[in-house]
């Protein structure tokens, strides 16, 4: 399992949404790259990256920014947010992204992803963000009819890296990630799981490896000191 501490970016700075909504935002960092260092430094092999003006707008619009985090810090990088064409997958991949996050457009344009998926093999991972048993898209702006398992075993056979699933309702509010939901999707599928929202004690990170998820994306929690990252891969190690 691992521990992918989160960069979420606004304007090129760090911050964190609460419930995914943009006007509950927290500034925490000016500096992105010496975040990532931070988190390099304290032992974390991976680094998860939302590019939320991205997933507004449709299209990645803190590049730069990502580029200049994989130029400095030899990590592992994840990210989503904007990624919703070719182009932008082959631009962020030559900047030295590890995988991409594709929710909305995999969602929208499901035989495109697919054939994305194949280009790219296990450079993709399919991003599902929900309210309940339902998907949302658009950065989380709209949400639509589709089941979340139902999704993730339609696309469980494409030759993707994982399935990041978050819990909107968790994201953010420091309350622990939905448990019962993530186990089912770990049950339904045979991808690798990456839990996210909500993640923010060290029983957390336990409870979700005992289930058998492949990683755990915490944010919120780590910039506020409800864990820290020593505590999170102490835990995973366990």
């Amino acid at each position: 399992m691992d521990i992918l501490p989160a960069i979420d970016l606004i304007g090129g700075k760090c911050v964190r949404l609460v419930q995914g909504e943009y006007h509950k935002k927290i500034t925490y960092k000016d500096n992105p790259v010496e975040q990532a260092q931070e988190f390099y430094n304290a032992g974390a092999e991976w680094l998860h990256i939302v590019d939320l003006d991205g997933a507004k707008l449709g299209r990645p619009m803190n590049a730069e920014v990502v580029a200049e985090i994989a130029k400095q810090v030899p990590m592992k990088i994840e990210l989503g947010g904007g990624i919703r064409n070719e182009e932008a997958i082959a631009a962020m991949l030559d900047a030295g992204v590890t995988r991409l996050i594709l929710g909305s457009s995999a969602i929208k344009e499901f035989d495109w992803f697919c054939e994305m998926a194949k280009k790219y093999p296990k450079r993709l991972v399919l991003g599902l963000d929900a309210r309940g048993a339902s998907l949302a898209t658009e950065g989380w702006l709209e949400q639509g009819s589709l089941s979340l398992l139902e999704f993730a075993q339609k696309a469980a056979d494409l030759p993707l890296d994982a399935i990041i699933y978050t819990d909107i309702s968790k994201d953010g509010m420091l309350a622990g990630p939905n448990i019962e939901r993530t186990k089912q999707l770990v049950e339904a599928v045979a991808l690798p799981i990456v839990a996210a929202g909500g993640v923010t004690t060290v029983e957390d990170v336990k409870t979700l490896k005992s289930i058998g998820v492949g990683g755990a994306i915490i944010g919120r929690a780590l910039y506020e000191g409800s864990i820290t990252l020593t505590e999170a891969l102490e835990a995973e190690r366990q």
